[in-house]
Parts: C-alpha cells; structure tokens; sequence
C-alpha cells in the first residue's frame, strides 16, 4: 500500500511538471519575442530617413535671446567620434578624409593618429566622390537651398523657404564648413537621428557637437578627400 501511495505521488508530480513546462517556455517565448522587437526597434532608428524633407526638419533645438539681445541656443552634447590608428601617410595631418560607404569622416593628426566621426552622406543618386580643399566657415550659417531642391520638394507637397536663418531650426545646424569648387558643406544638423544614413543631397552631416570640433580644428584650405 505505501509503495503503490509512493508510486502515485511520483506520477502526479511528474504530470503536473509536464503541465508546467509549456507555460514556462511561452513566458521565455514571450520575453524572447519582446527583446527582439525592441531590438528591431532600436535599429529602424537609425535607418535611412524616408524623404528628404523629414531628414533636413527633424528634431528641432529651441532658441533664446538674452538680456544684450544674443543669441543662446539649447543644443544636444551628443557626439560620435572617437580617437582611432591611422596608417595612410598619403594624407597630411590636417586632411580630411569622407569614406562614404563606411558613413565616417576622418580629420587626419600627426604620429598615426586620426579622429574619426559619424556622418550622414547623399542619399542615393546624390553621392560624390574627389578632392577639394575647405574654402570658407560658418558659425551657425545661413541657408539658400538651391531653386531645384525647393521645386523638387514642392511638387511633394513639402515647403521650403528661399533663406533661413542661422539658428537651431536651420538644417545646416552649428557649423559649416564649404568644399571649394562644389556647392556641398561639411555641417551640423536639427536631426541627429539621421547621423549614419544616406540622408542628403549631398552634403556631409555631422552631430553638432562634432561639427562643432571639427570647426574649430580646420583651417582654412584644408585638404578634403571624398570617396564612395
């Protein structure tokens, strides 16, 4: 008798361990499943902006004016650069390099060294490739966007202005830096989150804060390198 009460015991825990088990693996199902949305979630991000329009107008700074009627600008810290090794003699201290394909601008030191940032490039059909020098800077520089790109952005139902302004609305956001012999810029953005992408109509995007370094470690005639 206490071996058969034994022998039923054991089989009624094992049945209700087995009932068990398929609830516990639809709640690692379920945790599974919410980690990779939140993954895929993370990386849609910092995909390619759909339209120009939402890359050049995204997230907006605010602006302020102070008692001697300057202004003063609420700009994010953020930044993506980071020291790096850097091998290729080729290219003088001073230089910078654009590697398109890698979404990376390079501003090339002395003894091997190299500082490297994230920046957005030309979408597709609007990338470019030579070299050129830096022939003028801006401290929070106005913006003429050409005619074509107001009609091209027009006949999408997206209004452009003829000039905007330096300020945090202006896509060009902080700093500019303009490549000779083009009508392209090295300059900052209001839309960080288009930092990584094929995202302009040409021109080179960086985070403020790092145009904002880079600015102010470029000369005037500064060699610049850009390859696809």
């Amino acid at each position: 008798m206490q071996r058969f009460t034994a022998l039923t015991t054991a089989v009624i825990l094992a049945v209700g361990m087995a009932a068990a088990t398929p609830s516990h693996a639809n709640n690692q199902d379920s945790g599974a499943r919410k980690a990779k949305q939140a993954q895929q979630a993370k990386l849609s991000a910092k995909k390619d902006c759909d339209t120009l329009f939402q890359c050049m107008f995204g997230k907006k700074g605010s602006r302020a004016t102070n008692s001697s009627g300057s202004m003063q600008v609420a700009m994010s810290r953020a930044s993506k650069r980071q020291m790096v090794s850097w091998s290729e003699s080729k290219f003088a201290p001073g230089s910078i390099v654009v590697r398109t394909p890698e979404r990376a601008l390079y501003y090339v030191l002395p003894k091997g060294k190299a500082v490297r940032y994230s920046v957005g490039v030309g979408r597709e059909g609007f990338q470019w490739s030579g070299n050129s020098r830096i022939v003028n800077k801006a401290e929070w520089p106005s913006w003429r966007p050409p005619q074509v790109m107001i009609e091209r952005e027009a006949a999408k139902g997206h209004y452009i202005p003829d000039f905007m302004e330096g300020g945090p609305e202006n896509p060009l956001g902080a700093r500019a830096m303009y490549i000779g012999g083009t009508m392209f810029r090295i300059h900052g953005t209001n839309n960080e989150a288009s930092i990584g992408g094929a995202v302009s109509s040409g021109c080179i995007r960086m985070m403020n804060a790092d145009v904002i370094d880079l600015y102010d470690r470029v000369n005037i005639g500064a060699k610049v390198y850009v390859y696809q």
